[in-house]
């Protein structure tokens, strides 16, 4: 349920030019961040949260997630630009509650990397409880999953199985949208006399995603892993009229952050994983860091539902490994992925009028010793310890119950006239 909530006292991180500001006070009302400051008057109705002691920062954003969904790679052929995300969103699975026990609020789920055009991503926010439509994140844009590399051409049953052959492939669909795109420009420019006894172009949903992209209804977001076969999208983009929105995983991204800061991509990597297959042998835990001083937004993500739910000390990581200010480790899994996701006007950051996405942490937020006590979707809880607990202890109890059953049971002599019991 939604709730005005004042918050008192805390170390509030903005992920603003604010950056961090001690014993203030944030009230929540009607799901947005109405006031920031200190002494603030709980207004009628709202509940006041002391927060002495703690720390509140923006609801985390994992920009490069796969939780919630069934199977992600659509094998079968290489161009799958149809295929939906949003489609198939589990909102039962599990995943989406223990994102929210690490602060997580905001995840980006995409296709797999199976293929050069995989399809397309959906937004949700971990509204826990609701149906999958209610999860997905309101008014927002489109981006199409793009793959290079050992992953693509690992499926030797079909084509690609090279570096040249996936560029290659990628540029034919490109060349057909632009063709069919023209092709549909030209009938809707026709009057209506003109089309008298003739065929409209034949609809392709296939060619449809992509020429969103060509539209800029929808953007690229590109898994590659090295620096050439970054250079090589970024130039078959531009090719096109387009720009890559954002290079994801590139743990080769620190060799060619000028080109990237150039052609006005975003790139979204991991903290510290490499060497788990070739492609990835010349990643370096500076890789982050070094974009960031190249002037290359710079996001950290997990690609795993169980680093989703820590990316808080992934975050961290990046202090340790290239030195920059605690603030600017934070944005990296708040503000800076939100302008990724072409959120950044409208949430991850603790502004007034800003969505009330927040988490209010037991300790310093990139600690491995910090929990997330309470975190907030839209002005609503969807995740508190205390009640958490509470849950927990109820699980408890009721297995305790149900074995205690299954153990009275077992002592019970066995049946002997079940002859019409089925027999597997």
């Amino acid at each position: 349920m939604q709730e005005d909530v004042l918050f008192k006292n805390a170390t509030v991180w903005t992920s603003e030019k604010e950056g961090k500001l001690l014993n203030t006070d944030i009230l929540v009302q009607k799901g947005k961040i109405a006031k920031i400051g200190k002494n603030l008057t709980a207004p009628d109705g709202a509940k006041t949260i002391d927060a002495t002691g703690k720390h509140i920062t923006p609801g985390l954003i994992d920009e490069h997630s796969h939780i919630a969904l069934d199977a992600t790679n659509e094998m079968g052929q290489a161009i799958t630009s149809e295929v939906r995300a949003g489609e198939v969103i589990d909102p039962e699975d599990q995943s989406i509650y223990r994102q929210l026990s690490g602060g997580v609020t905001t995840t980006h789920l995409l296709h797999g990397s199976a293929n050069p055009i995989g399809g397309q991503s959906i937004l949700i926010k971990q509204r826990w409880g609701h149906n999958a439509e209610e999860l997905k994140v309101e008014n927002q844009v489109g981006f199409l999953k793009h793959a290079l590399g050992e992953n693509v051409k690992r499926t030797t049953s079909r084509y690609p199985n090279t570096r040249m052959g996936t560029e290659q492939i990628i540029r034919d669909a490109y060349q057909r949208a632009v063709d069919y795109n023209n092709e549909w420009k030209t009938w809707n420019a026709m009057k209506p006399v003109d089309r008298t006894g003739k065929i409209p172009p034949r609809r392709d949903l296939e060619l449809d995603a992509i020429v969103d992209v060509l539209e800029k209804r929808s953007f690229i977001e590109c898994h590659t892993y090295v620096q050439s076969e970054g250079t090589m999208i970024m130039n078959l983009a531009q090719d096109f009229g387009v720009r890559v929105n954002s290079l994801i995983h590139f743990n080769e991204a620190y060799k060619i952050a000028d080109q990237i800061k150039e052609h006005g991509a975003y790139a979204s990597v991991f903290s510290d994983w490499w060497y788990y297959k070739y492609e990835v042998y010349e990643g370096i835990a500076y890789n982050a860091a070094m974009l960031i001083k190249q002037g290359v937004l710079t996001c950290i993500h997990s690609d795993d539902a169980e680093m989703g739910r820590r990316l808080n000390q992934e975050a961290g990581k990046i202090m340790k490994y290239g030195g920059i200010s605690e603030t600017e480790a934070l944005k990296l899994v708040t503000i800076n992925p939100a302008i990724m996701l072409h959120l950044g006007d409208r949430t991850r950051s603790i502004k007034v009028g800003k969505d009330a996405d927040l988490v209010l942490w037991t300790d310093y937020p990139l600690s491995v010793y910090a929990r997330a006590s309470k975190t907030m979707v839209d002005g609503t809880f969807y995740f508190e310890e205390e009640k958490d607990a509470k849950m927990k202890e109820q699980v408890d109890a009721e297995r305790n119950r149900i074995i205690a059953g299954i153990l009275k049971e077992t002592q019970q002599p066995a049946a002997t006239n079940l002859s019409n019991m089925p027999r597997r």
